[in-house]
């Protein structure tokens, strides 16, 4: 099989830096900054806060709306926005004075735990300098600083707006059942940062797809089994469906998925380049992440179509009920809210490919033998990506940090369902299934 060498960065991002936008504003990029593309204002701020200690609030959902005229309304979301698409602490010099270091690392991906430990403060105690604040920080590094025409974030990227919805399925399971209504204190839900409405609005740049990104796609989209699935989910009307039975459907369906993720890494475009160890600990580190990211893509016809159609059939006790984990509340919420943001993108089979592949290539892992060619495959494909879905979709300007910015969160649902009681994942699929079916027969 032939392989393909790393794309260089300077054809990825200096050669065409006009044309990028900031993933944390969308203001114009000036290059890559503590890891990501970002413009000046925000790599100053990012800089700012890492070095000042600084630790702010939100006065709103702590899922405030990112603009290049919006950025200086909440320092709390601009924050945490650098620290989801990927800015790296590490890459900020320890004496504050201009200039990086370790120039070589990325984007990082850190958990929710760490993110909430630097928004926190719990990062900074027992050090000196620690500000609260709760209004902007001056940044003059770009026009269009003033006060957006609206003071509320929108409601599409609003988490409480929309509780009633994500918690139907639940609730209409436990009252269908016990007749005992869900409690309200569940605050799950990810700071998914909006598919902004208005995006539209924005005048798309003429450009045209790089022929190395039109090459990598290709080829990463040959090495995908986009076939239906083949594990049998018909059922005969007024059948009962127990608990085993649905597990075993489940199991069943992880197994094909896990055998079509094992037969796509040996087709990857990449696969001469690493060693077979660091392919085993890829995948075994990896594969829930995979599964979850197809089924919620390339296969969620099905999984949300005939598998809920199965599911519909189960009805669990009294018992299942009340047992429900709030590691499984937890899971279910989140995976309700990534059902509906890959809903609303409609994501691509190409975007699909890219995510998968970027997914995968994680150097964070341990135990790799060579995790410096995994960064530089992982900047190819981020790269790749993101040309991709701006000369695709150049109404959309912020398509491509919403689809990064769902991987950590399949990362971290992932994560948590190995907590879920075995027991606990037929009810669990058929909350969610169910829930996320009703939502998209009321759109």
């Amino acid at each position: 099989m032939n392989s393909s060498p790393v794309l260089p960065m300077s054809s990825m991002t200096n050669d065409r830096v006009d044309q990028r936008t900031c993933l944390i504003c969308g203001d114009r990029a000036t290059g890559l900054h503590y890891g990501i593309i970002s413009c000046e204002g925000c790599k100053g701020f990012f800089k700012r806060s890492i070095c000042n200690k600084r630790v702010y609030r939100c006065s709103r959902d702590k899922n405030c709306v990112m603009s290049r005229k919006q950025r200086n309304r909440c320092q709390y979301c601009r924050l945490l926005k650098c620290l989801q698409m990927g800015m790296n602490r590490k890459a900020i010099r320890e004496d504050g004075m201009p200039g990086g270091r370790n120039k070589s690392i990325g984007p990082v991906q850190i958990s929710e735990e760490e993110i909430e430990r630097i928004m926190s403060g719990q990062e900074f105690e027992g050090e000196a300098n620690m500000s609260w604040s709760n209004n902007g920080d001056s940044d003059h590094s770009s026009p269009g600083n003033g006060v957006s025409e609206s003071n509320q974030p929108s409601p599409v990227s609003t988490p409480s707006s929309s509780r009633s919805v994500e918690l139907n399925g639940f609730a209409a399971l436990r009252d269908q059942y016990i007749g005992t209504p869900v409690s309200t204190h569940y605050q799950y839900l990810p700071h998914l940062f909006s598919y902004s409405a208005h995006s539209a609005l924005v005048p798309p740049q003429t450009r045209s797809l790089d022929p190395q990104s039109h090459s990598l796609i290709n080829q990463l989209v040959s090495a995908e089994d986009l076939e239906p699935l083949g594990t049998p989910m018909l059922i005969e009307d007024g059948y009962k469906v127990t608990q085993a039975e649905l597990f075993a459907l489940l199991c069943r369906l992880a197994d094909e998925l896990l055998f079509r993720q094992i037969a796509w890494i040996k087709k990857l475009p990449f696969f001469c380049e690493l060693s077979i160890k660091d392919y085993t600990c890829l995948l075994s580190s990896t594969w829930q992440e995979l599964i979850l990211l197809s089924s919620l893509t390339v296969y969620s016809k099905q999984i949300f179509g005939d598998l809920a159609d199965v599911t519909s059939k189960y009805s669990p006790s009294d018992d299942e009920l009340h047992r429900f984990s709030e590691e499984g509340m937890e899971v279910m919420e989140r995976l309700i809210y990534l059902f509906r943001k890959f809903n609303q993108l409609k994501v691509s089979n190409e975007e699909y490919a890219c995510m998968k592949a970027i997914n995968f290539l994680n150097q964070d892992i341990r135990g790799l033998t060579n995790a410096s060619q995994l960064e530089q495959l992982n900047k190819r494909y981020w790269y790749v990506c993101q040309d991709f879905t701006e000369y695709k979709y150049p109404h959309q300007p912020n398509r491509f940090p919403d689809l990064m910015m769902c991987l950590p969160e399949i990362r971290y649902i992932a994560g948590k369902m190995v907590n879920v009681p075995l027991e606990q994942l037929p009810l669990l699929f058929k909350a969610v299934l169910h829930s996320c079916k009703t939502s998209v027969s009321k759109e």
